[in-house]
């Protein structure tokens, strides 16, 4: 299912751009776009990965640099039959962590340096365990390809700004341009935000606790994290995070209310401590 999806987005990443680049730059705009899609359906393929941790100037880590937490890791991943992920740190006083790679072989997963000062060993585990599960299901391709592509039709929505800002209004369909420019900015940024939703869904996430609680051992270490996580979250947002990225993280980075309500890719801690601690204590009467 999920080659399915990697698949349908890369298809709609190039019908997205070579519609913008009809009608920044016409026939000759279209040519240049799907010249453009090509490059970036490999790039985003095999370097996503690299391209998000750069954008949070993720430092890989080993054993000697951060003991604790490699060995959280390494031991984490034993547990699942899963090879040694590379692990990052992010230098960012948020707390939060994401895994990123095409699959189980080519993973890592990245932890801000304000996650390991708020939460218990305990706790730590249970958030790496649950990123880790996102690696054994093989999600994580996905997840990275939406930020990849989601940052890039952004990014060509702002320069159809600035097109038709400095085209002089010009509509003629040979040429594109003007108004037209416009229009693409104003089409293709609420797209990516689909794109993204179309993509990643909420259950992920719920299935992404069950099967990190259960490479943890406990529940209960997820649940009191997730607690944690969202006061911290709410109080210091990551200045760094953007909405193409922000469905990666274990929760929501950015600060709360307008569109982050309404495109918000991760569904209410609240439920999902319910649902962990209903693992331990059984359904709420």
């Amino acid at each position: 299912m999920n080659t399915f999806k990697t698949t349908m987005l890369l298809a709609l990443l190039t019908v997205l751009l070579v519609f913008a680049g009809g009608a920044i730059g016409g026939q000759s705009g279209m040519l240049i776009a799907l010249l453009m899609a090509g490059v970036m359906n490999f790039v985003s393929y095999w370097f996503s990965d690299r391209i998000v941790l750069a954008m949070y100037g993720a430092k890989e880590v080993t054993e000697a640099e951060s003991p604790e937490f490699y060995g959280i890791v390494r031991q984490l991943a034993e547990r699942a039959g899963l090879p040694m992920p590379r692990v990052y740190v992010i230098p960012s006083d948020t707390p939060n962590a994401f895994a990123t790679g095409r699959n189980p072989k080519h993973a890592a997963v990245a932890a801000t340096s304000g996650i390991m000062r708020i939460l218990s060993r305990e706790e730590l585990m249970g958030v790496m365990a649950h990123e880790l599960a996102h690696v054994k299901h093989r999600d994580i391709l996905i997840s990275t390809i939406a930020a990849t592509v989601a940052g890039a039709i952004t990014y060509l929505a702002h320069m159809a700004q600035w097109a038709a800002i400095f085209g002089g209004g010009r509509d003629r369909d040979d040429e594109g341009g003007g108004m037209l420019g416009m229009l693409v900015m104003a089409i293709v940024a609420p797209l990516a935000a689909l794109l993204i939703q179309m993509a990643i869904s909420r259950s992920r996430e719920y299935v992404a606790d069950t099967g990190g609680a259960e490479i943890s051992g406990n529940p209960l270490y997820l649940a009191g994290a997730l607690k944690k996580l969202e006061i911290a979250n709410q109080r210091l947002p990551m200045e760094q995070a953007t909405p193409a990225t922000a469905h990666m993280f274990i929760v929501n980075p950015l600060t709360g209310g307008g569109l982050k309500s309404l495109f918000s890719t991760h569904p209410p801690i609240e439920e999902r401590v319910r649902r962990l601690e209903a693992m331990i204590y059984g359904p709420r009467g």
